[in-house]
């Protein structure tokens, strides 16, 4: 009798363990399915003399809800794009990527980044059962002039870096997030970027990180951090930021997807 119930055991253990090596292979394909849909190939326009950029997003969880994009919709006008979906795990990830996808397809169609958060909020309202949504501040950037048009439902403030100067937070107006409500409107509002200047974008993991004692990271590290080097490239930049978050962290686990994209005009 104990032999049986041995075996009994040692089976279902063994389908267990086969069952937790599925799953896990599953979310490492899920990890790498997500990482391939956001640009990851630097220098992204090594053609482009006019500026640099970089992007880099770390999940909390093996999949995250964060993205950031950023596309070429003519050869002078460049997207960018920040974003946070609600949410953790695999949920978050499915949304992140048609939310994504959607701003993108309407992006590339050429409409102001308010009218494109305006299509984006309405296709996903239209089957949001789980009534998720999705925060995104939507840039356009026009490569000769420095001027950017953008848009922002429900993000994180933008933070802008003119030539010779400190880098600042861009309090912008906040519209609805996406998802939320159906019809809404959002609004376009204008700033330019000179030759040296230089935009930072981010989720908010980067200023809610939160150590052991939960202190929050903050908007003032994260511009001490930001000013400490302001000359530096993109890169370089992106990863000094993740360098001060982790050391104020330490050894507490994170607790948000960490995103983050930089551009810096020549």
């Amino acid at each position: 009798m104990f032999a049986v119930i041995t075996d009994s055991l040692t089976e279902k253990y063994e389908k267990q363990m086969l069952e937790t090596s599925r799953i896990d292979a599953e979310l490492s394909m899920a990890t790498r399915i997500q990482a391939d849909m956001l640009p990851n190939i630097f220098p992204a326009f090594p053609e482009r003399d006019e500026f640099e950029i970089f992007a880099s997003m770390t999940p909390a969880k093996e999949v995250g809800g964060d993205f950031y994009d950023f596309f070429l919709i003519d050869d002078d006008h460049l997207g960018l794009v920040m974003a946070d979906v609600s949410g953790k795990g695999v949920p978050a990830a499915l949304f992140m990527m048609i939310s994504k996808i959607l701003v993108n397809n309407y992006a590339l169609l050429g409409g102001s980044p308010a009218k494109v958060l305006e299509q984006v909020n309405m296709q996903i309202c239209k089957n949001n059962h789980e009534e998720m949504f999705v925060t995104v501040w939507l840039g356009v950037l026009e490569i000769s002039t420095g001027k950017v048009i953008a848009a922002n439902a429900g993000h994180e403030y933008p933070i802008i870096r003119k030539a010779d100067g400190q880098f600042e937070i861009y309090k912008d107006k906040h519209g609805f997030v996406i998802g939320g409500m159906e019809n809404i409107r959002y609004k376009d509002y204008e700033f330019t970027l000179g030759k040296g200047s230089t935009l930072f974008l981010y989720t908010d993991g980067v200023p809610e990180a939160t150590r052991a004692d939960n202190e929050l990271f903050g908007k003032d590290r994260m511009l001490e951090t930001l000013n400490t080097y302001p000359e530096v490239a993109p890169k370089e930049l992106l990863n000094l930021m993740k360098d001060a978050v982790d050391k104020f962290v330490g050894e507490a686990p994170q607790f948000d997807d960490l995103t983050m994209l930089c551009v810096k005009l020549a």
